[in-house]
């Protein structure tokens, strides 16, 4: 694994949803790094992936409520624990639990394992709110995966919170969590 900077150069057996990720950081002049890997589903995958990007890369939880007809995509640091009770009382909404795959495909276009700020590009109709641990927003750099798990970017916090989600047409609600 290395760290090049951009777009592959060959986009053969790249799947189109992540050739969408590449072409819209483009079009919006944010740079960013990628490293290619084996497919990863776990934070405990994702070491060797920090330790090249030399980033935070967030844990991405997909999360709605009972009635699911909320749905919440988490950004939090990997290292941090999630307890639901602490997140429901930060945004008012109870009995949150992880969202059925359908809807995290149907909504964001992406697999378990490959959860990422990246899809709300394909969340056109505004149907996942983003959520957004304040540690995340304290370093430089984040990562997160291009919609699949078998390459991570490393991009400005900045640009990922004001270019991206901007040009994607979502914002995001600010919680604390694991301050206990």
């Amino acid at each position: 694994m290395e760290l090049v900077k951009g777009r592959p150069q060959d986009t053969q057996g790249r799947l189109e949803k992540e050739l969408r990720v590449y072409d819209l950081l483009d079009e919006l002049g944010i740079e960013y790094w990628r490293t290619d890997h084996e497919a990863v589903g776990t934070m405990e995958d994702c070491n060797e992936i920090d330790r090249i990007l030399n980033v935070l890369i967030c844990k991405n939880l997909f999360l709605c409520n009972r009635q699911k007809t909320k749905f919440y995509l988490l950004m939090m640091p990997g290292d941090k624990p999630f307890k639901t009770k602490e997140l429901s009382a930060q945004i008012q909404s109870a009995r949150l639990s992880f969202a059925p795959e359908e809807y995290m495909e149907k909504f964001l276009d992406i697999t378990p394992g490959s959860v990422s700020v990246m899809g709300l590009m394909n969340d056109t109709e505004n149907q996942v709110q983003l959520l957004v641990d304040a540690d995340v927003l304290e370093g430089a750099y984040v990562g997160c995966h291009p919609c699949i798990n078998t390459s991570s970017l490393k991009l400005k916090t900045e640009d990922v919170f004001s270019t991206y989600l901007k040009a994607v047409h979502h914002d995001y609600i600010l919680v604390h969590l694991g301050n206990e």
